[in-house]
């Protein structure tokens, strides 16, 4: 079975890496860890945790998403609601509260959904974030909840993935078949875009 290391990065979108670097390194105190670019195009790297990280691509002609409230349900083509990143302790959700009120910034009350504690706000690029307290003895990702009163067939199997709805793999690509293609972001430790096996 696969084992997952957390989220390395989510990338997203602005068309001002100043105005971001300045929300999100300096407001929300992530640090800025990497950063590759050329005339018109860049994409920054900042730091959530030890594991964790956001990246953003800045385009020309990249505009700020119009605000739309968190968990607010939409239709047509959608594909991203929100983002919400989890808080060690209650005393740093009000902390961060409190920084984002006091940069002029909206920011919610702090709201209690039961397993954690939320604050909501919108980044300068109109992208909704959530911050989340998890509530001590709540946490549903070692205690997983179902209170949907009509969920879904495929939730009712329960929490455990089940690889036995996939094919299996029968012919596995061989280690000495396998290569690794350099990419943006390689010139940063390589010096130059190169094959590596």
């Amino acid at each position: 079975m696969i084992t997952y290391s957390g989220v390395n990065h989510l990338a997203l979108a602005t068309g001002s890496m100043d105005e971001t670097i300045r929300f999100w390194r300096d407001l929300l105190g992530m640090r800025l860890v990497a950063g590759l670019g050329r005339p018109g195009y860049r994409q920054y790297f900042l730091q959530i945790s030890d594991r964790d990280m956001i990246a953003f691509f800045e385009w020309p002609g990249v505009l700020p998403v119009e605000e739309k409230e968190h968990g607010r349900p939409a239709t047509g083509p959608f594909a991203f609601d929100h983002v919400s990143f989890g808080i060690e302790t209650e005393d740093g959700l009000w902390e961060l509260k409190d920084r984002i009120a006091t940069a002029g910034i909206w920011v919610s009350e702090v709201i209690d959904h039961g397993f954690i504690h939320s604050i909501y706000t919108y980044d300068p690029n109109g992208i909704p974030i959530e911050f989340s307290r998890v509530i001590p003895g709540r946490d549903i990702g070692q205690i997983p909840v179902m209170s949907d009163r009509e969920p879904t067939q495929t939730a009712l199997e329960g929490p455990e993935p089940r690889p036995d709805r996939w094919p299996p793999v029968t012919a596995p690509t061989p280690k000495t078949e396998r290569k690794v293609y350099a990419g943006m972001g390689s010139e940063l430790f390589h010096g130059k875009k190169e094959q590596t096996r």
